[in-house]
């Protein structure tokens, strides 16, 4: 990356500018209302030490926001959009956080018989980017390389997730060995799966003993935390 010059600071994280911001998106980040939900999930259940997955980066800023400001010891961040990894990297690097986190263009899958690689559908705005092909709007297809759930407890051991991945967390979290993980921030798409889907994901987290924090939770966005 070339150009690093600044064009948004949220949290204390810098973000350079890159081709996925103009200025709605600028302002928006620099009020913390860019994924202002996930940010305010995971500034209130990360803490000092934590070991954080983060499925779906976008941007990077909210792993980052989680690194740059809870001393997390690690976060583990998957992007299944390789033209965003070298934007998320460069924003790592502008604010000085290599150290606790990292990205790979991998998607993670928790189903015993996931494939090798999937296609993923990109979208020109990054935005809406998907597994789900669109049914209208034209995208670039690629194939991404698969990491089961499984190998990345195996290295992580993460006691936090932080969930973004456009429609894909029913179907994580219908398989998923959530054991050791204490909080959850996730979105959910009813578009994907409908409403009874999304109710499906919430029943599973609730099953498995997570517990909504109401503060800084909406009916899309959930951060849950397992009782102590």
């Amino acid at each position: 990356m070339k150009d690093m010059s600044i064009a948004a600071v949220c949290h204390g994280v810098q973000v350079p500018h890159s081709p996925y911001l103009n200025e709605t998106r600028i302002a928006r980040i620099e009020a913390a209302r860019y994924e202002g939900d996930e940010i305010a999930g995971a500034l209130a259940v990360v803490r000092a030490g934590d070991r954080v997955l983060e499925m779906g980066s976008g941007l990077g800023v909210v792993g980052a926001v989680a690194a740059f400001n809870r001393a997390p010891e690690r976060v583990l961040s998957f992007e299944a959009n390789p033209h965003l990894v070298p934007h998320i990297e460069a924003l790592y690097a502008a604010s000085g956080i290599e150290d606790r986190i990292a990205v790979r263009n991998r998607v993670v899958m928790a189903a015993p018989d996931a494939p090798a690689t999937v296609t993923f559908h990109v979208h020109a705005s990054f935005l809406g980017s998907s597994l789900i092909e669109p049914e209208a709007r034209r995208s670039e297809p690629v194939e991404v390389e698969t990491v089961t759930f499984d190998a990345v407890r195996a290295e992580l051991d993460p006691t936090v997730i932080l969930c973004d991945i456009e429609g894909g967390e029913l179907d994580f979290l219908r398989h998923a060995d959530l054991t050791g993980v204490r909080a959850v921030v996730m979105e959910f798409h009813p578009g994907a799966y409908g409403r009874e889907g999304m109710r499906e994901c919430k029943r599973i987290l609730e099953r498995a003993g997570f517990v909504r924090n109401d503060e800084v939770s909406t009916r899309l966005v959930w951060t849950c935390e397992k009782a102590e």
